[in-house]
């Protein structure tokens, strides 16, 4: 049985660079299933299937329909038991806390030091849209906001200083294999990789290793991605 995804695109249809949808790509790769996806845009909400929230990623399984992450990982496990994203409910509610602090605390660095180069890759109908969106939000043109991206990144590598104590003791951020708080970590850097060249982590990071092996996992997944060629 193969699944059906709408995962977000920018110009090229083949440039998909949601981290929420990146998050689902490797729940469903972690646990074996086929998953084919629907290039979507911020345009098309009407070509989302029902019940919705405006926002990728949608699943589509077997006629059931789920939206948010976050919800899509809790129907995977329960629909599909085998693999398991999470090994008992502490680790459950151990992967709420991190998807959490990406969410709140990475996220808003990336979109910073990123939020142009991801315009630049956007289908023109999407573009007005995401500029006024994101300069209501950000308080500033897009230019003059990644303008400051050196400095940003400093701070973003600050804010990653827990997952580096993590992973100086372990292979993975669930221990010593990937798991559900992987993904949504990894999802972040996803997003940074596949919208712009400029690169979130310094090349002596250490948490360059742990990307590397995340991007090598279910057959170098993460290396099939199709980056921003505007950027």
């Amino acid at each position: 049985m193969t699944l059906k995804m709408y995962d977000l695109a920018g110009a090229d249809d083949a440039h998909r660079f949601s981290p929420y949808c990146w998050r689902v790509r490797y729940c469903c790769a972690h646990k074996g299933l086929k998953l084919a996806t629907v290039a979507w845009r911020f345009s098309d909400k009407a070509l989302l299937p029902a019940p919705n929230e405006g926002t990728v990623p949608v699943l589509v399984d077997d006629g059931q329909v789920v939206s948010d992450s976050w919800r899509i990982a809790q129907y995977l496990e329960a629909k599909h038991p085998d693999r398991p994203l999470f090994d008992s409910p502490q680790a459950r509610a151990q992967a709420l806390l991190v998807k959490f602090w990406v969410e709140r605390t990475l996220h808003p660095f990336i979109t910073r030091m990123f939020v142009r180069d991801a315009w630049a890759g956007l289908h023109a109908g999407d573009q007005g849209y995401f500029r006024d969106s994101r300069e209501k939000r950000l308080g500033k043109p897009l230019e003059e906001i990644v303008r400051e991206r050196e400095h940003t990144r400093g701070q973003f590598a600050a804010a990653l200083e827990p997952l580096r104590a993590t992973l100086n003791e372990q292979s993975f951020v669930s221990g010593a294999t990937p798991a559900c708080a992987d993904y949504a970590v990894f999802g972040a850097f996803m997003w940074a990789r596949c919208v712009s060249r400029f690169d979130a982590l310094e090349s002596a990071d250490p948490l360059n290793r742990w990307r590397d092996r995340m991007l090598d996992l279910y057959d170098g997944l993460g290396h099939t991605a199709v980056r921003n060629a505007a950027a």
